[in-house]
């Protein structure tokens, strides 16, 4: 469930904080506060209602609500704002990646506090390994980012930014269970030391038993059993420099497949597992160097180790990051300018199919500038070169036009990336490398975006309209082939036909006292190459229509209920035989919370109605696919009705 209270479009500057009043009238000064609201992901500096740039921005106030529903990971944090979709990669292991506009997973680009550390293309599964308890808020830019954040941003931008601690201490501990037998526990501790430094750490513990609800013996909620651990150190000078060092450490077991003494159609058993162990480290610095100069630095380093098991198969593998940037911030009169450069290497390495063993190096420059053309209009331009060890150099040029008539906002923006091919796209990730042919003779994906909003705000009304769209050149796909022996195999090609999509959003929202009613539409037309290379069809799992109506009341120290709705329309499916088209839904949630003190008391309703994939066919084939999988993607659902509940103490 969502509760959609904090999508604006922003920007930023390092370590900025949002500005929060917190007195039981903080409604009645929501234009003031979210005015001040700056981010950190453009880099610029501007305030949200100067940034050429669109960033959407998820506050403090909905991340504790999302905390509220699952406090094991972010899925449901990102999954309702307009134009993002979590689509599940794997129903068999609950893994799912995050949808930009039409645009594949893939291509979107996970960050914490501007830092790849959950790798340079973050796993599918690692979505549903980061609790979102310590966050302070979340940035999200759509459309080709990669002018500022390198080849993997080329759908855009989700930017978890950490929570900052305040003057005094603070502990919270966070306890949560749910219908289906899941349970989490995640403690939040943050207080200064001395007048420079501050601390915060949190930690946690997840776990769902696994769950075949249609009774067919294959898991539909697969087992998992998680500990997480953060711990962050802050420091701040009296010259306005800032620093953040930050450390990471989890480990999972993931279950899923047959449950014991069940068969797959050919009479063998099929166990899925994924055993993940994750460590990371980064820091973020800023200088000032004199009133006008900044210089900002930023590293960090991520391993990953999987053990997969794929019926028989097991493949056991790392994937590493290092990343390391430095950049030089100035402003003269009206603009402003930042230049810089990077290196990003990414390794993986495979125990049991050394072929598709790589190690990217790129080495990066980049700069931006935004000139305020006069007092209602802002041009901004920014521009990366980045010299890929195996596909070559790139240019990645953004645009970016605002232009604020009044109480009206008009917002342009067009720019250009780059993909670095991998063997995990979406179907591999699910079935494992055994039935893939070694990566041979592709191209860099390339992509062009571009959008156009308009917003409108007055008293509590806010509306926006925002058009769309991108073209995929080269895009990668999975092209089913049988070997030299007869056995069914797959390999990567490029597309030869553009991958386009065309869409637009629509947001309403009125605030009214205590009352918050948000509307959302979205319209997304993605069409691409067919398999048989002869014309055009609709992306599979790609919703034409999505709407979603969410209604809340909140009053600071008493609670919150709210109640929502959200439409999926119908979707092409690929590779299903059970129906070519997946049909159109709506689930239904609640959300109640009461406040006594330093304690609340919750308890969430998710999808009432009960939609399940499983209740127009199964989830698994007759035979398994040309790739190995043994299901059909997700269209809908899997886990049904659900309610979870729980305390959350405030020390």
């Amino acid at each position: 469930m969502a509760i959609a209270t904090c999508l604006l479009a922003a920007t930023t500057a390092p370590f900025a904080a949002i500005a929060q009043d917190h007195h039981a009238d903080e409604h009645d000064h929501d234009a003031v506060e979210l005015d001040a609201v700056v981010v950190q992901s453009t880099r610029s500096g501007r305030r949200l209602s100067e940034e050429p740039i669109r960033v959407e921005v998820i506050g403090q106030e909905e991340i504790d609500e999302k905390l509220l529903m699952t406090p094991g990971n972010i899925a449901m944090l990102v999954a309702e704002t307009g134009g993002v979709r979590v689509q599940v990669t794997s129903p068999a292991l609950g893994a799912a990646n995050v949808r930009m506009q039409g645009m594949r997973g893939r291509y979107t680009q996970l960050l914490a506090d501007g830092l790849p550390l959950y790798g340079g293309q973050a796993s599918s599964i690692g979505l549903l390994q980061i609790p979102p308890t310590d966050l302070g808020q979340v940035e999200i830019i759509k459309g080709a980012a990669s002018a500022l954040y390198g080849p993997a941003a080329l759908g855009g931008v989700i930017n978890l930014i950490s929570r900052r601690p305040r003057d005094d201490r603070e502990i919270e501990l966070l306890l949560n269970t749910t219908s289906r037998d899941g349970h989490d526990v995640t403690a939040y501790a943050a207080a200064p030391l001395g007048d420079r430094w501050s601390y915060s750490l949190v930690g946690g513990f997840h776990d769902q038993a696994r769950q075949d609800l249609d009774g067919d013996g294959w898991i539909d909620m697969p087992a998992f059993d998680r500990w997480t651990v953060r711990p962050r150190l802050f420091w701040t000078s009296p010259d306005g420099g800032k620093a953040l060092v930050t450390f990471g450490a989890m480990t999972e077991d993931r279950t899923g497949g047959t449950l014991a003494g069940a068969r797959m159609p050919d009479g063998a058993p099929f166990p899925l597992t994924q055993d993940t162990t994750r460590l990371d480290a980064g820091t973020v610095v800023e200088l000032p160097v004199r009133d006008t100069d900044t210089l900002h630095l930023r590293a960090s380093a991520m391993t990953t180790d999987h053990r997969h098991r794929f019926g028989t198969v097991v493949e056991n593998d790392r994937h590493e990051t290092a990343f390391a940037e430095a950049s030089y911030a100035s402003w003269v009169g009206d603009t402003s300018w930042l230049a810089g450069a990077a290196v990003q290497a990414d390794r993986f390495r495979s125990r049991t199919f050394g072929a598709f063993d790589y190690r990217y190096t790129v080495p990066a420059l980049f700069a931006q500038a935004e000139h305020a053309l006069r007092d209602d209009l802002t041009l901004a331009g920014s521009a990366r070169w980045d010299d890929h060890s195996d596909y070559g150099h790139h240019v990645s040029p953004r645009l970016s036009l605002l232009y604020r008539p009044g109480r009206w906002t008009v917002r342009a923006s067009m720019g250009k990336g780059f993909h670095a091919p991998t063997p995990f796209v979406e179907e591999i990730e699910a079935a494992g490398l055994s039935r893939l042919e070694p990566l041979a003779g592709l191209e860099a994906e390339t992509a062009t975006t571009g959008s156009l909003d308009l917003g409108y705000a007055a008293g509590g009304l806010e509306t926006s309209v925002t058009l769309f769209a991108s073209d995929i050149d080269d895009a990668v796909r999975l092209e089913p082939f049988t070997s030299i022996d007869g056995t069914e195999r797959v390999r990567l090609v490029n597309a030869a036909r553009t991958t386009r999509t065309r869409g637009s959003e629509l947001l309403v929202r009125y605030r009214w006292q205590d009352f918050t009613v948000t509307g959302s539409y979205v319209y997304t037309d993605a069409t691409e190459q067919d398999p048989a290379g002869t014309g055009r069809r609709r992306v599979p799992l790609t919703p034409r229509h999505t709407a979603g109506l969410v209604a809340m009341w909140e009053r600071h120290g008493r609670g919150r209920l709210g109640l929502e709705a959200y439409y999926t329309g119908r979707q092409p499916l690929d590779g299903n035989p059970y129906r070519d088209t997946g049909r159109a839904y709506v689930e239904l949630g609640a959300l109640g919370e009461i406040t006594l003190g330093k304690v609340s008391l919750f308890l969430n309703l998710e999808n009432i109605l009960d939609v399940r994939q499983t209740r127009r066919h199964p989830m698994t084939l007759p035979q398994p696919a040309p790739d190995g999988r043994w299901t059909v993607d997700a269209w809908a659902p899997s886990d049904g009705f659900v309610v979870n509940g729980g305390v959350r103490l405030r020390f």
